[in-house]
């Protein structure tokens, strides 16, 4: 007799029987997206890490942390997550999304534990190894681990469905942020300014509740589909007939010129999220008001907080708009728009709009998050739903990509113009209009998009094992 206690994890174990209720899969979805999310609040932690030894966030020690070495620790979080998404992803095809759920839990929390060892022990190494390379190997598990399931799910409504999971990624700061600035406070008198005790108790807090997402997702069965439903009776002549392998993904002009469209697209929303703060303070500062009312640090931390909840939104709203638009005009209006809107920003900051340039900036954002929540379907479109998980793994390194190299650009340019005795809108000018010629880029690569040659389908039926060579 098979031993079951081993197979709890399996794919198999987590085939849905006849009459599931498909609408119970998103949640197990958010419950993991919502968790990971933690990555957009992990700026809440830079001044008490950066103040360690002094235990003086207003006065740190010369044996302190700097900003920069601290800003790696994010960054190698996102690299990381990319990476692991694209390394992995076929693993998560054969084995199915408990599993990678599972792993993903382990790696996550177990990242921030070994965090807490080096916040204890002043190691930045420790820091780096733990949130930063293992934590950010659960970011990318945990990040497509649900979406190729949803895709199978919901055929009918592909927008709708990884909308509904990725807008907990872009939720998760805004639980985050609030949580562990309440558990610093707590635990302040255990020193190290309670980074270390935080960072274990969000270990397990996490951990348990990603358990909700490993123990309550399903996939459908092979033959299984929504009542009524006629595969590719949708509009677009871009969605196939035909499943695409990963491997051969990567080998189609269509899989680069989407990796061009997602790296262009996040790297022009990092130029206003990676500045958000001192970008809005610096153009309405009380200098540029003459004195009369601008924007404090406090009205700041507002409008970064309203930047995340159109992030959030705009990934649900943007994405279930694709459904009936299409893919790819979805993504015209998100390059055409956002041409017009970063070439405009400056303006309004001259001018000094201020409530014009928080509502475009807004708009700017949604479409950055609407950005990632249609590219699982965009993909699923053009290659099938065959592998869409791994290859949208690969497809991940875009935002790597996008993530190092965004903010890179943002502060070249920004202290470039400060250097040049520019000041308040002017000194972001620059950034603004290369932001604009990048989604020229996105623009003319989503152009450039067509039907997938069939000389790369798969030759036989296939299944989600992985099989079908």
């Amino acid at each position: 007799m098979a031993d079951n206690s081993s197979s709890l994890l399996d794919r198999s174990r987590t085939i849905a029987g006849p009459g599931y209720n498909r609408w119970l899969v998103p949640p197990a979805a958010l419950a993991i997206h919502l968790a990971i999310g933690q990555v957009y609040a992990f700026s809440v932690f830079k001044k008490p890490l950066g103040a360690l030894i002094s235990g003086n966030v207003d006065a740190p020690a010369p044996t302190d942390w700097s900003p920069g070495q601290i800003g790696w620790i994010f960054s190698i979080a996102i690299v990381l997550l990319g990476l692991s998404a694209a390394i992995f992803g076929k693993w998560l095809e054969r084995v199915g999304p408990r599993k990678a759920m599972m792993a993903a839990a382990l790696c996550f929390g177990g990242g921030f534990l070994i965090g807490s060892l080096g916040i204890h022990l002043h190691s930045l190494v420790l820091l780096y190894l733990g949130y930063g390379v293992l934590g950010g190997i659960g970011l990318g598990l945990g990040y497509i681990s649900p979406v190729s399931t949803l895709i199978k799910w919901f055929p009918d409504r592909k927008g709708v469905a990884t909308g509904m999971a990725i807008m907990g990624f872009g939720g998760g700061a805004m639980i985050a942020s609030p949580l562990s600035v309440a558990l610093m406070a707590h635990f302040k008198s255990t020193g190290t300014l309670g980074v270390a005790a935080t960072f274990i108790t969000l270990g397990i807090i996490y951990f348990l509740f990603m358990q909700f997402g490993v123990w309550t997702i399903r996939v459908p069965a092979d033959d299984w589909a929504p009542a009524g439903y006629v595969p590719n009776a949708e509009h677009s002549a871009l969605i196939t007939s035909g499943n695409v392998s990963a491997d051969n993904a990567i080998k189609t002009p269509q899989f680069w010129l989407l990796w061009v469209v997602l790296m262009t697209n996040v790297t022009a929303g990092i130029g206003v999220l990676e500045t958000a703060s001192p970008l809005i303070q610096d153009t309405f500062s009380k200098a540029a008001m003459g004195g009369g009312k601008f924007v404090t640090a406090a009205a700041a931390a507002g409008f970064v907080g309203l930047l995340s909840m159109f992030n959030l939104l705009g990934r649900f709203f943007w994405s279930s708009a694709s459904d009936k638009l299409g893919r790819k005009v979805t993504y015209a209006i998100y390059f055409a728009l956002g041409i017009a809107l970063y070439l405009l920003i400056p303006t309004l900051g001259h001018n000094l709009q201020l409530t014009l340039y928080v509502v475009v900036a807004c708009v700017i954002i949604s479409m950055y998050g609407g950005g990632f929540a249609t590219i699982p379907a965009y993909l699923s479109d053009l290659f099938g739903k065959y592998q869409v998980g791994a290859i949208h793994g690969r497809l991940l390194t875009a935002w790597s990509t996008a993530g190092v190299v965004g903010p890179l650009i943002v502060n070249y340019l920004h202290e470039g113009r400060k250097a040049q005795g520019f000041t308040g809108a002017s000194a972001y000018q620059t950034v603004f209009y290369t932001m604009a010629g990048l989604l020229v880029v996105g623009l003319l690569a989503n152009f450039a998009v067509t039907a997938v040659n069939e000389k790369y389908f798969e030759k036989g039926p296939v299944t989600p094992q992985g099989g079908g060579h």
